[in-house]
């Protein structure tokens, strides 16, 4: 059975940092592509950033870009977020999906296999 299990949310300030963990259990880690999404209340679920099996290739959304970082080790998937605004203020889900080698950047909810719960975050201003 497939599990991701995300950790590391809460409430900062504007201007803080927070670091989000996914632990992930029952698939082949090094042969899948990780994501992390984003929801806002009232919005559609939204990419955030991507990192591929190789854990060298990261791809990010124009509104993180700079700011957050993806990485991956040993069956785990962070976010590393800096510089946290209030429009980040969202529940962030972690996501994966098989990933061959020579595959595009999965950017689309619907490419994605798995996804974990979600952790929420939220930012005051």
């Amino acid at each position: 059975q497939v599990q991701l299990v995300e950790s590391g949310g809460g409430l900062v300030q504007a201007g803080d940092s927070l670091r989000l963990s996914c632990a992930a259990a029952g698939i082949t880690f090094n042969t899948y592509a990780m994501g992390w999404f984003r929801q806002a209340p009232g919005k559609e679920r939204e990419f955030v950033a991507t990192i591929r099996r190789s854990a060298v290739n990261t791809y990010y959304a124009d509104s993180v870009k700079g700011r957050f970082t993806i990485s991956r080790d040993n069956a785990k998937v962070y976010l590393q977020m800096n510089s946290l605004k209030p429009e980040d203020t969202a529940v962030y889900y972690c996501a994966a999906v098989p990933s061959p080698y020579g595959s595009p950047w999965y950017v689309r909810n619907y490419e994605y296999r798995h996804w974990g719960q979600g952790t929420q975050v939220t930012v005051s201003s």
